[in-house]
């Protein structure tokens, strides 16, 4: 969880609800979990995993998970440049004009 708060400085329209942050729009969703490595057998420490999912509004009205890509990266500068990069790419316009 540690680095979801640390991204909340990079996405300051996001929302963290204790288990994930969340960016939300009139027809999006998007939302980025953070899993560590539960794999103890590796000496060096890993950078967590940050799973990001994409959620598109259906005519019903209720969200749809449409896709999602795990990142690991170990410079946070890095982690949130590539992640505004895959979900501007993924939901075809500015991440920061879509969830103001």
């Amino acid at each position: 969880m540690e680095t979801l708060k640390l991204l909340r400085d990079y996405f300051p329209t996001a929302v963290f609800t204790g288990k994930c942050l969340v960016f939300i729009s009139e027809d999006w969703r998007v939302e980025l979990t953070e899993h560590k490595d539960s794999d103890f057998s590796k000496t060096a420490a890993q950078p967590p995993v940050i799973r990001v999912r994409i959620f598109k509004k259906a005519l019903n009205g209720e969200f749809v998970q449409g896709h999602y890509e795990d990142f690991q990266l170990a410079s946070l500068g890095e982690l949130a440049e590539q992640i505004e990069k895959y979900v501007q790419m993924a939901i075809g316009t500015n991440l920061k004009e879509n969830f103001e």
